[in-house]
């Protein structure tokens, strides 16, 4: 077994880069071939991390989009495309999104919306309302729901 010492060493490294925050397999798996991993050593070694419990991918999703709609506020839609960006299952993508609650997003959209309209210096208008709207859209947050809470937040500036 000439590759054992090797092996413990890359899952102490790998432990360690798992234990500083929490990993998708993708950032694990590249992280072992960075190391200089073989393709199957790292597979078995992310195996080994799983089973330990350093790797769990349904975890990482919930704190990502915990994460980021609390502290970037983006929304489910962008979310969604970077959980997918790291190959996770639809099912963890859906077990993270739960981490947002309904009232929680739409008072945080809404907040968005009030904020950005103070850029515009109570100006009013489609143009106005469309900027606003494409800002709230290129965070991550569905149009449907965005104009909906343009129309409903103009009033209230």
């Amino acid at each position: 077994m000439e590759g054992l010492p090797e092996n413990k060493l890359l899952l102490t490294k790998a432990s360690r880069f798992c234990a500083y925050r929490d990993r998708c397999q993708q950032e694990v798996r590249k992280k072992l071939l960075d190391l200089g991993a073989a393709s199957d050593q790292a597979e078995e070694i992310l195996a080994e991390l799983i089973s330990l419990g350093f790797v769990n991918e349904e975890r990482f999703a919930q704190l990502y989009a915990g994460g980021k709609f609390r502290q970037k506020r983006w929304g489910r839609v962008r979310i969604r495309l970077e959980l997918r960006k790291r190959n996770l299952t639809e099912y963890c993508i859906d077990q993270g999104l739960r981490e947002i609650e309904e009232h929680e997003y739409t008072t945080t959209l809404e907040s968005l919306i009030r904020k950005k309209r103070l850029d515009y210096n109570g100006e009013k208008g489609t143009v106005v309302d469309q900027k606003i709207a494409h800002y709230c859209i290129r965070k991550g947050y569905e149009s449907d729901l965005t104009w909906l809470a343009i129309n409903g937040t103009e009033g209230s500036s």
